[in-house]
This record gives structure tokens, C-alpha cells and sequence, in this order.
């Protein structure tokens, strides 16, 4: 018959709590596991996780980045001014393209786009053709009497 007089625990599920400091024939006498000396030997001592041994700390080595930055998506394009294209104008045809901005070697770099920018003086009229125009590089170009075809706004 069951009875709360003879209900046992399963085999296995109490276990004692491990008794230290009593005595050198317990196993963990003396230091009490705790090692020698040192903070953590102490009652009351331990180390933070963040603590690096005294070396300034992860968080203070790090800047203190304030603000946005978008850079992984930023598009950038070959910067000219009118005073490249003055250049390009004079070695080569009335048409200014990528293709011709590349021959004439005013930009470098055939993967990114073109960004025209209004630093310079427009002399001549001409035909520009370009993925970016800053307004005042587009009113340059009026006024000189050139047309400004832009790809991209």
C-alpha cells in the first residue's frame, strides 16, 4: 500500500551539496577549492566578465560614433568639373560622352558613373552627356549654349 511513509525518491534525483572548508579528509579542505591567494580566494572577491586584467577596457578602446552613416549603400561616380571638360573639348569632337571622357584620360575609373560638377568656366558650346549635374554645372552649360543630357537624377 502507498502511503506518504513509504514514498522514495528515484535513485539519483537528491544529491548533497558539496560542504567545503571542513576539514583536509573532505577532499576540499584548507583553500576550500579557492586556489592560494589572490582576489577570488577572498570572501566577498571576484572579477567582473568585462575586466581585461588592467588593460584599458574593450569599451573605452572603441571610438564614440555618433550619427548615421549610409556608406555601404552610397553610390560614387567619376567627379569632373567644366574645367575638365574645357580640357576634353580641346583634344577631341563638340561631343563629350563617358567613352570620350575615358580617352581623353580626365576620368579613370570606366565602372563608376559621371558626376559633373559647375568648378571651372564653360567657354565653348557642347554636348555633354553625364549621369549626375550639379545645378550650377547645368546652368553653365545653358548659358554657353551647349545642351546637358543627364541619365540619372
Amino acid at each position: 500500500m502507498l502511503t506518504t511513509q513509504t514514498i522514495k525518491s528515484t535513485a539519483g534525483s537528491r544529491k548533497k551539496s558539496k560542504r567545503v572548508g571542513r576539514w583536509n579528509g573532505s577532499g576540499v579542505g584548507t583553500f576550500c577549492g579557492r586556489g592560494m591567494n589572490g582576489q577570488n580566494c577572498r570572501s566577498g572577491g571576484w572579477v567582473p566578465d568585462w575586466f581585461e586584467g588592467g588593460q584599458t577596457p574593450l569599451f573605452r578602446r572603441m571610438p564614440k560614433l555618433k550619427g548615421f552613416s549610409n556608406a555601404k549603400f552610397k553610390k560614387h561616380y567619376n567627379i569632373i568639373n567644366l574645367s575638365d571638360v574645357e580640357f576634353a573639348i580641346t583634344k577631341w569632337a563638340k561631343e563629350i560622352t563617358k567613352d570620350t571622357l575615358l580617352e581623353t584620360g580626365v576620368i579613370t575609373r570606366k565602372s563608376l558613373g559621371v558626376k559633373l560638377l559647375g568648378n571651372g568656366e564653360l567657354k565653348s558650346k557642347v554636348s555633354i552627356t553625364v549621369d549626375v549635374a550639379s545645378s550650377s554645372a547645368k546652368a553653365a552649360v545653358e548659358k554657353a549654349g551647349g545642351t546637358l543630357n543627364v541619365s540619372v537624377s
